[in-house]
C-alpha cells in the first residue's frame, strides 16, 4: 500500500476531493447496527470527524471508520472522557494531516522517516487496540487484522464489520457511496 502514496500531503489542500476513500458512522444501540456515511471534510481533518460523530448523540456505542485514500485506516470514537483514536499505520503522518492529527492526540511523535524510504518500511499501528473491546472485538483479534498489510484498509475495515455483527449494515453503506 505504501507504494500508492503519491509523497505529497495531499490532506494539506483546503479542497476535500483531493482526499479518496470513506468515513462511516457506526452506531450501536438497543442492541441494533446503523452505519450512516460522514461527509468527506472527515477523512482530512479530525476534528471534522469527532463533530460529526458528537452529532449523532446515542445513548449507545459510536465510532468512526475511516478509509483514507486505500492507505490506511482510523477509528474515531469520542468519549465523554476523550476521544479513543486507532490509526492502522502510523507512517501515514508524514503523507496525510488527519494522521498527524491522530499521533498528536496521542501524544506521538511523527515518525522521523524520509518520504522516499516510505516503501521501504514495514507499517505499523498507534492508539488504543481495546477501542472495540467492549463491543466484541478484542485487542488480540484487531492487531491479526492490522497485521493484514497485505490487504486494503476497506477490506481491513470489513473484517472489523464481520467480526462485530454489522457487515450487512457496512456494505449496503459502501455500496451507496461514489467510490
Amino acid at each position: 500500500m505504501a507504494a500508492q502514496r503519491a509523497g505529497t500531503n495531499k490532506a494539506a489542500s483546503d479542497d476535500y476531493d483531493d482526499v479518496e476513500g470513506f468515513a462511516v458512522a457506526v452506531v450501536r444501540e438497543d442492541g441494533t447496527w446503523r452505519c450512516t456515511p460522514l461527509s468527506s471534510a472527515a477523512l482530512t481533518t479530525l476534528s471534522a470527524a469527532e463533530n460529526e460523530l458528537k452529532a449523532l448523540r446515542s445513548s449507545g456505542a459510536v465510532f468512526g471508520l475511516l478509509d483514507v485514500d486505500d492507505e490506511f485506516f482510523i477509528v474515531v470514537r469520542p468519549a465523554p472522557s476523550g476521544t479513543r483514536l486507532l490509526v492502522s499505520d502510523a507512517t501515514a503522518a508524514i503523507d496525510y494531516d488527519i494522521a498527524a492529527d491522530v499521533l498528536e492526540e496521542l501524544h506521538i511523535e511523527i515518525p522521523d522517516i524520509d518520504p522516499d524510504e516510505l516503501d521501504d518500511v514495514e507499517p505499523w499501528e498507534e492508539g488504543d487496540l481495546a477501542i472495540l473491546a467492549d463491543l466484541g472485538l478484542s485487542e488480540p483479534v484487531l492487531s491479526v487484522i492490522l497485521t493484514e498489510t497485505d490487504l486494503y484498509p476497506d477490506e481491513q475495515l470489513t473484517m472489523i464489520a464481520q467480526r462485530l455483527g454489522f457487515s450487512s449494515e457496512f456494505s449496503a453503506v459502501l455500496d451507496k457511496l461514489p467510490r
